[in-house]
Protein backbone atom coordinates (compact mmCIF):
# COMPACT_ATOMS: atom_id res chain seq x y z
CA UNK A 1 0.00 0.00 0.00
CA UNK A 2 1.42 3.35 -1.23
CA UNK A 3 2.37 5.80 1.64
CA UNK A 4 0.91 9.40 2.01
CA UNK A 5 3.53 11.74 4.00
CA UNK A 6 1.68 13.79 5.97
CA UNK A 7 1.84 17.34 4.21
CA UNK A 8 0.80 20.89 4.19
CA UNK A 9 -2.60 21.80 6.46
CA UNK A 10 -5.05 24.01 4.86
CA UNK A 11 -3.98 28.31 6.26
CA UNK A 12 -0.46 27.16 6.22
CA UNK A 13 2.18 29.09 3.99
CA UNK A 14 3.02 25.78 2.03
CA UNK A 15 -0.82 25.21 1.34
CA UNK A 16 -1.55 28.76 0.11
CA UNK A 17 1.80 28.80 -1.66
CA UNK A 18 1.09 25.75 -3.17
CA UNK A 19 -2.09 26.55 -4.19
CA UNK A 20 -0.73 29.47 -5.99
CA UNK A 21 2.04 27.64 -7.89
CA UNK A 22 -0.91 24.99 -8.90
CA UNK A 23 -3.27 27.50 -9.66
CA UNK A 24 -0.78 29.77 -12.11
CA UNK A 25 0.12 26.21 -13.12
CA UNK A 26 -3.74 25.62 -14.27
CA UNK A 27 -3.99 28.67 -15.72
CA UNK A 28 -1.91 28.28 -18.15
CA UNK A 29 -2.08 24.59 -19.33
CA UNK A 30 -6.08 25.30 -19.35
CA UNK A 31 -5.87 28.34 -21.22
CA UNK A 32 -3.67 26.43 -23.85
CA UNK A 33 -5.99 23.49 -24.64
CA UNK A 34 -8.71 25.42 -24.52
CA UNK A 35 -8.47 29.00 -26.05
CA UNK A 36 -9.18 27.58 -29.39
CA UNK A 37 -13.24 26.52 -28.18
CA UNK A 38 -13.64 30.51 -28.71
CA UNK A 39 -12.39 30.76 -31.88
CA UNK A 40 -13.88 27.74 -33.70
CA UNK A 41 -16.58 30.07 -35.71
CA UNK A 42 -13.80 32.28 -36.47
CA UNK A 43 -11.90 28.78 -37.45
CA UNK A 44 -14.59 27.31 -39.53
CA UNK A 45 -15.60 30.43 -41.41
CA UNK A 46 -11.90 30.96 -42.04
CA UNK A 47 -10.83 27.76 -43.43
CA UNK A 48 -14.58 27.52 -44.99
CA UNK A 49 -15.53 23.88 -43.35
CA UNK A 50 -18.37 22.78 -41.15
CA UNK A 51 -18.82 23.06 -37.00
CA UNK A 52 -17.54 19.31 -36.77
CA UNK A 53 -14.46 19.75 -39.01
CA UNK A 54 -13.80 22.97 -37.23
CA UNK A 55 -13.66 21.12 -33.86
CA UNK A 56 -10.64 18.99 -35.17
CA UNK A 57 -8.43 21.61 -34.06
CA UNK A 58 -9.65 21.28 -30.65
CA UNK A 59 -10.08 17.49 -30.60
CA UNK A 60 -6.70 16.81 -32.22
CA UNK A 61 -4.70 18.85 -28.58
CA UNK A 62 -7.16 16.38 -26.39
CA UNK A 63 -6.81 13.42 -28.47
CA UNK A 64 -2.87 13.88 -28.07
CA UNK A 65 -3.37 14.34 -24.37
CA UNK A 66 -5.62 11.12 -23.97
CA UNK A 67 -2.59 9.09 -25.94
CA UNK A 68 0.44 10.25 -24.26
CA UNK A 69 -0.68 10.94 -20.74
CA UNK A 70 -0.39 7.67 -19.46
CA UNK A 71 3.21 6.64 -20.62
CA UNK A 72 4.51 10.22 -20.13
CA UNK A 73 2.85 10.04 -16.53
CA UNK A 74 4.30 6.68 -15.64
CA UNK A 75 7.84 8.08 -16.28
CA UNK A 76 7.33 11.92 -15.27
CA UNK A 77 8.82 11.61 -11.51
CA UNK A 78 11.97 9.79 -12.55
CA UNK A 79 12.80 13.55 -14.16
CA UNK A 80 11.44 15.03 -11.19
CA UNK A 81 7.46 16.88 -10.83
CA UNK A 82 8.97 19.98 -9.98
CA UNK A 83 10.98 20.37 -13.74
CA UNK A 84 8.83 18.01 -15.36
CA UNK A 85 5.73 20.72 -14.83
CA UNK A 86 8.00 23.50 -15.09
CA UNK A 87 10.15 22.59 -18.69
CA UNK A 88 6.52 20.65 -20.38
CA UNK A 89 4.65 24.14 -19.49
CA UNK A 90 7.23 26.90 -20.62
CA UNK A 91 7.66 24.23 -23.92
CA UNK A 92 3.46 24.36 -24.64
CA UNK A 93 3.68 28.32 -23.81
CA UNK A 94 6.33 28.37 -27.01
CA UNK A 95 4.57 26.16 -29.39
CA UNK A 96 1.44 28.42 -28.73
CA UNK A 97 3.18 30.89 -30.18
CA UNK A 98 4.21 29.11 -33.34
CA UNK A 99 0.50 27.88 -34.12
CA UNK A 100 -0.79 31.01 -35.26
CA UNK A 101 1.70 30.79 -38.50
CA UNK A 102 -0.39 27.62 -39.81
CA UNK A 103 -1.37 28.54 -43.19
CA UNK A 104 -3.81 25.23 -43.68
CA UNK A 105 -6.07 23.67 -41.37
CA UNK A 106 -4.12 20.79 -41.34
CA UNK A 107 -1.21 22.26 -40.13
CA UNK A 108 -2.87 23.69 -37.66
CA UNK A 109 -4.61 20.25 -36.55
CA UNK A 110 -1.35 19.06 -36.39
CA UNK A 111 0.73 21.88 -34.52
CA UNK A 112 -2.32 21.29 -31.63
CA UNK A 113 -2.16 17.53 -31.98
CA UNK A 114 1.70 18.23 -30.80
CA UNK A 115 1.04 20.71 -27.89
CA UNK A 116 -0.90 17.76 -26.87
CA UNK A 117 1.71 15.72 -26.10
CA UNK A 118 4.02 18.40 -24.61
CA UNK A 119 0.90 19.08 -22.54
CA UNK A 120 0.41 15.63 -21.71
CA UNK A 121 2.29 14.98 -19.02
CA UNK A 122 0.92 18.11 -16.89
CA UNK A 123 -2.49 16.92 -15.27
CA UNK A 124 -1.92 13.99 -13.54
CA UNK A 125 1.63 14.83 -12.19
CA UNK A 126 -0.24 18.08 -10.81
CA UNK A 127 -2.92 15.74 -9.37
CA UNK A 128 0.05 13.44 -8.20
CA UNK A 129 2.00 16.48 -6.76
CA UNK A 130 -1.24 17.70 -5.03
CA UNK A 131 -1.61 14.71 -3.40
CA UNK A 132 1.54 13.76 -2.27
CA UNK A 133 1.84 17.58 -0.84
CA UNK A 134 -1.29 17.95 1.16
CA UNK A 135 -2.57 16.52 4.71
CA UNK A 136 -4.95 13.57 3.40
CA UNK A 137 -7.39 14.67 4.74
CA UNK A 138 -7.50 18.24 3.20
CA UNK A 139 -7.41 16.26 -0.27
CA UNK A 140 -10.75 16.91 -1.77
CA UNK A 141 -10.30 20.44 -0.78
CA UNK A 142 -6.62 21.00 -2.15
CA UNK A 143 -7.91 19.46 -5.68
CA UNK A 144 -10.64 21.58 -5.79
CA UNK A 145 -8.36 24.36 -5.61
CA UNK A 146 -5.90 22.98 -7.96
CA UNK A 147 -9.62 22.41 -10.40
CA UNK A 148 -10.63 26.07 -9.61
CA UNK A 149 -7.15 27.23 -11.42
CA UNK A 150 -7.59 25.20 -14.44
CA UNK A 151 -11.32 26.60 -14.81
CA UNK A 152 -9.49 30.18 -14.26
CA UNK A 153 -7.48 29.19 -17.12
CA UNK A 154 -10.09 28.09 -19.31
CA UNK A 155 -12.53 30.90 -19.02
CA UNK A 156 -9.05 33.34 -19.51
CA UNK A 157 -7.68 31.19 -22.66
CA UNK A 158 -11.53 31.77 -24.07
CA UNK A 159 -12.47 34.97 -23.55
CA UNK A 160 -8.75 36.50 -24.17
CA UNK A 161 -8.19 34.65 -27.38
CA UNK A 162 -12.00 35.04 -28.26
CA UNK A 163 -11.77 39.05 -27.37
CA UNK A 164 -8.31 39.50 -29.50
CA UNK A 165 -9.94 37.52 -32.18
CA UNK A 166 -12.71 39.89 -32.56
CA UNK A 167 -10.91 42.45 -33.27
CA UNK A 168 -7.29 41.12 -35.22
CA UNK A 169 -8.20 37.65 -35.88
CA UNK A 170 -8.08 34.53 -34.34
CA UNK A 171 -4.28 33.85 -35.33
CA UNK A 172 -3.44 37.32 -33.06
CA UNK A 173 -5.77 35.63 -30.80
CA UNK A 174 -3.99 32.18 -30.31
CA UNK A 175 -0.62 34.51 -30.38
CA UNK A 176 -1.68 36.48 -26.81
CA UNK A 177 -2.50 32.58 -24.85
CA UNK A 178 0.90 32.12 -25.84
CA UNK A 179 2.47 35.20 -24.32
CA UNK A 180 0.00 34.83 -21.20
CA UNK A 181 0.93 30.76 -20.48
CA UNK A 182 4.77 32.42 -20.58
CA UNK A 183 4.17 34.70 -18.04
CA UNK A 184 1.88 32.35 -15.59
CA UNK A 185 5.26 29.59 -16.23
CA UNK A 186 7.04 32.29 -13.94
CA UNK A 187 4.47 32.47 -11.88
CA UNK A 188 4.59 29.31 -11.14
CA UNK A 189 8.08 28.74 -9.95
CA UNK A 190 7.99 31.32 -8.07
CA UNK A 191 5.45 30.24 -5.90
CA UNK A 192 5.83 26.85 -5.96
CA UNK A 193 7.01 25.73 -2.15
CA UNK A 194 9.96 23.03 -1.37
CA UNK A 195 8.89 19.49 -2.05
CA UNK A 196 8.09 18.26 0.81
CA UNK A 197 7.70 14.13 -0.82
CA UNK A 198 10.59 12.85 -2.60
CA UNK A 199 9.73 11.86 -6.08
CA UNK A 200 8.77 8.57 -6.47
CA UNK A 201 11.18 7.66 -9.20
CA UNK A 202 8.88 6.69 -11.75
CA UNK A 203 8.99 3.50 -13.91
CA UNK A 204 9.64 1.42 -16.81
CA UNK A 205 7.15 1.61 -19.49
CA UNK A 206 7.20 -2.43 -19.23
CA UNK A 207 6.17 -2.38 -16.03
CA UNK A 208 3.03 -0.22 -16.79
CA UNK A 209 1.03 -2.97 -17.71
CA UNK A 210 0.43 -4.34 -14.16
CA UNK A 211 -0.52 -1.22 -12.09
CA UNK A 212 -3.12 -0.20 -14.74
CA UNK A 213 -4.60 -4.05 -14.74
CA UNK A 214 -4.70 -3.69 -11.60
CA UNK A 215 -6.89 -0.32 -11.73
CA UNK A 216 -8.81 -1.38 -14.32
CA UNK A 217 -10.10 -4.66 -12.19
CA UNK A 218 -11.31 -2.35 -9.45
CA UNK A 219 -15.06 -1.96 -10.08
CA UNK A 220 -15.39 1.79 -8.45
CA UNK A 221 -12.19 2.92 -10.87
CA UNK A 222 -13.38 1.36 -13.51
CA UNK A 223 -16.76 3.52 -13.52
CA UNK A 224 -14.60 6.23 -12.06
CA UNK A 225 -12.85 6.34 -14.99
CA UNK A 226 -16.06 6.47 -17.37
CA UNK A 227 -17.56 8.89 -15.64
CA UNK A 228 -14.72 11.35 -16.39
CA UNK A 229 -15.14 10.08 -20.49
CA UNK A 230 -18.82 10.82 -20.16
CA UNK A 231 -18.99 14.23 -17.97
CA UNK A 232 -16.02 15.81 -19.80
CA UNK A 233 -16.82 14.68 -23.28
CA UNK A 234 -20.57 16.43 -22.57
CA UNK A 235 -18.99 19.44 -21.23
CA UNK A 236 -16.29 19.85 -24.36
CA UNK A 237 -19.68 19.26 -26.67
CA UNK A 238 -21.49 22.39 -24.81
CA UNK A 239 -18.69 24.46 -24.84
CA UNK A 240 -17.88 23.47 -28.51
CA UNK A 241 -21.12 24.31 -30.46
CA UNK A 242 -22.73 26.62 -28.00
CA UNK A 243 -21.08 29.44 -29.79
CA UNK A 244 -22.46 28.35 -32.93
CA UNK A 245 -25.69 28.24 -31.37
CA UNK A 246 -25.20 32.00 -30.27
CA UNK A 247 -24.08 33.50 -33.25
CA UNK A 248 -26.88 32.28 -35.35
CA UNK A 249 -30.93 32.88 -35.27
CA UNK A 250 -32.65 33.85 -33.21
CA UNK A 251 -30.21 34.98 -31.33
CA UNK A 252 -27.75 36.57 -33.85
CA UNK A 253 -25.30 37.87 -31.17
CA UNK A 254 -21.76 39.29 -32.18
CA UNK A 255 -19.15 36.59 -31.50
CA UNK A 256 -17.11 38.87 -29.20
CA UNK A 257 -20.54 38.86 -26.86
CA UNK A 258 -21.36 35.41 -27.63
CA UNK A 259 -17.72 34.78 -25.68
CA UNK A 260 -19.07 36.03 -23.03
CA UNK A 261 -20.77 32.59 -22.03
CA UNK A 262 -17.54 30.92 -20.52
CA UNK A 263 -18.10 33.64 -18.16
CA UNK A 264 -19.64 30.38 -16.93
CA UNK A 265 -16.55 28.75 -15.62
CA UNK A 266 -16.38 31.55 -12.81
CA UNK A 267 -19.11 29.27 -11.53
CA UNK A 268 -17.50 26.65 -12.25
CA UNK A 269 -13.89 27.88 -10.60
CA UNK A 270 -16.71 28.39 -6.72
CA UNK A 271 -18.06 24.93 -7.50
CA UNK A 272 -14.81 22.79 -7.53
CA UNK A 273 -13.85 24.28 -4.13
CA UNK A 274 -17.03 24.03 -2.80
CA UNK A 275 -18.19 20.62 -3.56
CA UNK A 276 -14.74 18.73 -2.81
CA UNK A 277 -15.04 20.68 0.69
CA UNK A 278 -18.78 18.59 0.90
CA UNK A 279 -17.09 15.79 -0.37
CA UNK A 280 -14.59 15.72 2.49
CA UNK A 281 -17.07 16.21 5.32
CA UNK A 282 -20.47 14.72 3.98
CA UNK A 283 -18.42 11.94 1.46
CA UNK A 284 -18.05 11.60 -2.09
CA UNK A 285 -20.89 9.43 -3.34
CA UNK A 286 -23.71 11.60 -2.51
CA UNK A 287 -21.94 14.25 -3.88
CA UNK A 288 -21.07 12.26 -6.87
CA UNK A 289 -24.59 11.25 -7.77
CA UNK A 290 -26.27 15.42 -7.21
CA UNK A 291 -24.02 16.79 -9.26
CA UNK A 292 -24.67 14.60 -12.29
CA UNK A 293 -28.20 14.91 -11.72
CA UNK A 294 -27.79 18.45 -11.39
CA UNK A 295 -26.10 18.52 -14.86
CA UNK A 296 -28.83 16.34 -16.44
CA UNK A 297 -31.31 19.29 -15.42
CA UNK A 298 -28.88 22.18 -16.74
CA UNK A 299 -29.58 20.06 -19.76
CA UNK A 300 -32.97 20.20 -20.11
CA UNK A 301 -33.16 23.68 -19.01
CA UNK A 302 -30.80 24.80 -21.96
CA UNK A 303 -33.51 23.53 -25.20
CA UNK A 304 -35.85 26.71 -25.34
CA UNK A 305 -34.92 29.71 -27.61
CA UNK A 306 -34.69 31.85 -25.12
CA UNK A 307 -31.58 33.58 -23.78
CA UNK A 308 -32.42 33.96 -19.97
CA UNK A 309 -33.73 29.95 -20.02
CA UNK A 310 -30.55 29.01 -22.04
CA UNK A 311 -27.88 31.00 -19.98
CA UNK A 312 -29.82 29.30 -16.64
CA UNK A 313 -29.05 25.70 -18.15
CA UNK A 314 -25.59 26.28 -19.37
CA UNK A 315 -24.99 27.90 -15.37
CA UNK A 316 -26.75 24.66 -13.90
CA UNK A 317 -25.05 22.35 -16.40
CA UNK A 318 -21.41 24.12 -15.46
CA UNK A 319 -22.56 23.71 -11.78
CA UNK A 320 -22.99 19.79 -12.64
CA UNK A 321 -20.05 19.05 -14.44
CA UNK A 322 -17.48 21.00 -11.90
CA UNK A 323 -18.31 19.35 -8.45
CA UNK A 324 -18.57 15.96 -10.77
CA UNK A 325 -14.90 16.37 -11.87
CA UNK A 326 -13.74 17.51 -8.61
CA UNK A 327 -14.91 14.56 -6.83
CA UNK A 328 -14.26 12.19 -9.27
CA UNK A 329 -10.89 13.07 -9.68
CA UNK A 330 -9.91 13.33 -6.08
CA UNK A 331 -11.71 9.89 -5.19
CA UNK A 332 -9.52 8.21 -8.22
CA UNK A 333 -6.33 9.59 -6.43
CA UNK A 334 -7.34 8.85 -2.96
CA UNK A 335 -8.54 4.99 -3.88
CA UNK A 336 -5.57 4.39 -5.39
CA UNK A 337 -3.16 5.11 -2.31
CA UNK A 338 -5.73 2.68 -0.03
CA UNK A 339 -5.46 -0.17 -3.07
CA UNK A 340 -3.12 -2.78 -2.50
CA UNK A 341 0.06 -1.85 -4.38
CA UNK A 342 -2.18 0.89 -5.73
CA UNK A 343 -0.21 3.53 -8.00
CA UNK A 344 -2.16 7.32 -7.36
CA UNK A 345 -0.18 8.97 -9.96
CA UNK A 346 -0.74 6.16 -13.11
CA UNK A 347 -4.65 5.97 -12.47
CA UNK A 348 -4.89 9.86 -12.37
CA UNK A 349 -3.48 9.30 -16.15
CA UNK A 350 -5.79 6.91 -16.41
CA UNK A 351 -8.57 8.86 -15.27
CA UNK A 352 -7.13 12.28 -17.16
CA UNK A 353 -7.17 9.59 -20.22
CA UNK A 354 -10.95 9.00 -19.80
CA UNK A 355 -11.68 13.07 -19.48
CA UNK A 356 -9.49 13.84 -22.42
CA UNK A 357 -10.55 10.76 -24.18
CA UNK A 358 -14.10 11.95 -23.87
CA UNK A 359 -13.30 15.31 -24.94
CA UNK A 360 -11.76 14.21 -28.27
CA UNK A 361 -14.48 11.36 -28.91
CA UNK A 362 -17.90 12.70 -27.01
CA UNK A 363 -17.16 16.04 -28.39
CA UNK A 364 -16.70 15.47 -31.67
CA UNK A 365 -19.79 13.29 -32.00
CA UNK A 366 -21.95 15.87 -30.33
CA UNK A 367 -20.61 17.82 -33.59
CA UNK A 368 -22.44 15.58 -35.35
CA UNK A 369 -25.47 15.92 -33.40
CA UNK A 370 -25.21 19.69 -34.08
CA UNK A 371 -24.98 19.22 -37.80
CA UNK A 372 -28.14 17.23 -37.89
CA UNK A 373 -30.60 18.57 -35.89
CA UNK A 374 -28.63 21.76 -34.25
CA UNK A 375 -29.46 22.04 -30.29
CA UNK A 376 -32.02 20.45 -29.50
CA UNK A 377 -30.30 16.99 -30.65
CA UNK A 378 -27.15 18.06 -29.40
CA UNK A 379 -29.01 18.90 -26.17
CA UNK A 380 -31.51 15.41 -26.37
CA UNK A 381 -27.07 13.87 -26.75
CA UNK A 382 -26.09 15.55 -23.70
CA UNK A 383 -28.69 14.41 -21.49
CA UNK A 384 -28.40 10.77 -22.55
CA UNK A 385 -24.77 11.08 -21.65
CA UNK A 386 -25.79 12.47 -18.05
CA UNK A 387 -27.61 10.08 -17.36
CA UNK A 388 -25.62 7.08 -18.15
CA UNK A 389 -23.11 9.09 -16.13
CA UNK A 390 -25.54 8.96 -12.79
CA UNK A 391 -26.18 5.52 -13.18
CA UNK A 392 -22.07 4.92 -13.13
CA UNK A 393 -22.14 7.12 -9.96
CA UNK A 394 -24.55 5.55 -8.44
CA UNK A 395 -22.91 2.20 -8.69
CA UNK A 396 -19.58 3.37 -7.04
CA UNK A 397 -18.64 2.28 -3.71
CA UNK A 398 -16.13 3.04 -1.39
CA UNK A 399 -13.50 0.16 0.04
CA UNK A 400 -14.38 -0.25 4.19
CA UNK A 401 -11.02 1.55 4.79
CA UNK A 402 -11.97 4.18 2.87
CA UNK A 403 -12.87 8.00 4.21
Amino acid sequence: MTTIVEGHERGSVGYRRLGIAMWCSGVAIYALIYAVQALLPAIAADFAVSPATASLAMSATTGAIALAIIPLSAVAERWGRTRTMTVATAVSAVLALVTPLAPTLGVLIALRALQGVTIAVLPALAVAHVTAEVAPRHLSGAVGMLIAGNTIGGLSGRLIAGTIADLSGWRLGLAAIGATALLCTIGFRLALPPQLAPDGGGGRLRELGAPLRRHLADPALMRLFLIGFLMMGTFATVFNYLGFRLIAPPFSLPASVAGLVFLAYLLGSWTSTAAGRLADRVGRRPVLCGAALIAVVGAVVSVPDVLAVMLLGLLVMTVGFFAAHTVASSWVSRRAVLLPDGRPAIASAQYLFGTYAGSSIVGTVGGLAYDAGAWPATAAYIAALLVATLVLALGVRPLPAAP
